[in-house]
């Protein structure tokens, strides 16, 4: 058992991994502002839970921990785009700061879920390694790099750090995204029995499931420290490194009535591939398919467990904060909305 600090917990892929941790009987620390929600975190008795932002996030949340898993990100490139500032605060200098006080605070293991979309285009004859030049084409990509280049210098005999760099995640999780690429089209095909694909098909996406990337940051906190240490590690696998016509194909044999493939558009020349040789030769392996992914969702959309709505697509949910933001703020009365304060005698 460890205790291990996790902010990002009520994210995408933390409201999925804290779960894990604890069923794997380790005490956890999950930080978040909870912009999804709170009760997408059910109370238990390892778990504490902190309302907090990182990029002032005080040291005493970092004492006693055995470990660090830095998920906390304004995540995907249109919200990296609008909130440029933000993303950079966050994604980088937050993150920077975070492995700083964990080294200080005695922390043995520090892990950085970083990202595949750090390697931009490449030639796809040749999948890229961990060694292959980056080329990060938006700011969610640069700010990722940023933090790796902060942070793995940071690792020495006492203090592991562990580089991530996860390809496009799916399937499901408690805080869903339906702005991902797989999510989305299962959940296009259900709702108006199509699906919208940029030609020509044959471009190459990385894609890994939610679990098996949280699985992954599981991995890294027993795995060899003299091995992986100052290492990066592309998480993903062959098996789900799709070609997007193909994976559309395989999405509508999954729905109950076929889809109708539509084509837009010029062809999308974007493009990579990426190996995962170095994680799999640890023992670490995906376990799940982009057919898992869909069935899984489609479960849920047909049962009505889950559905489509503001939350589910992260720029749309940070738009409609602010939008509730600006209202309150122009109906505040000394700083009050409903009860105005005393006023002083």
């Amino acid at each position: 058992m460890q205790s291990v600090l996790v902010t990002g917990a009520g994210g995408y892929i933390g409201t999925t991994l804290v779960p894990m941790l604890l069923a794997a009987g380790h005490r956890v620390r999950a930080v978040d502002r909870f912009f999804f929600g709170r009760e997408l975190l059910a109370d238990h008795e390892r778990l504490d839970v902190i309302q907090a932002d990182t990029r002032r996030l005080d040291a005493r949340y970092v004492e006693g921990m055995d470990a660090v898993i830095d998920l906390v990100a304004i995540s995907n490139d249109p919200s990296g785009e609008l909130f440029q500032d933000a993303t950079w605060g966050i994604n980088f200098a937050s993150r920077a700061h975070t492995a700083e006080m964990a080294k200080a605070a005695g922390v043995k293991r520090y892990i950085l879920p970083s990202s595949c979309s750090i390697y931009g285009f490449q030639d796809t004859d040749v999948p890229c390694d961990e060694t292959t030049p980056t080329n990060p084409l938006t700011t969610y990509a640069r700010a990722n790099e940023a933090a790796e280049q902060a942070i793995l210098p940071l690792n020495d005999e006492e203090f592991c750090a562990v580089v991530l760099r996860q390809a496009t995640v799916y399937g499901y999780s408690p805080r869903m995204r339906f702005d991902l690429a797989i999510n989305g089209m299962v959940l296009g095909a259900w709702e108006t029995g199509k699906l919208p694909l940029m030609r020509d098909g044959t471009q190459w996406r990385p894609m890994v499931h939610v679990r098996d990337t949280a699985a992954a940051q599981m991995f890294m906190l027993t795995a060899p420290r003299e091995r992986v240490g100052g290492e990066i590690f592309n998480v993903g696998s062959a098996a789900s490194t799709y070609q997007i016509g193909p994976l559309a194909e395989l999405i509508a044999e999954v729905m109950p009535r076929r889809p109708v493939i539509e084509w837009y558009g010029d062809p999308d020349h974007r493009s990579y591939r990426v190996a995962f040789d170095k994680i799999e030769s640890f023992g670490w392996r995906a376990e799940r398919t982009a057919a898992d992914g869909a069935q899984e969702i489609l479960e849920r959309l047909e049962n009505g467990t889950l559905k489509r709505t503001t939350r589910t697509i992260t720029l749309a949910w940070y738009q409609e904060l602010l939008d509730w933001q600006k209202r309150l703020h122009a109906l505040e009365i000394d700083g009050s909305l409903i009860d105005l304060p005393v006023a002083a005698e």
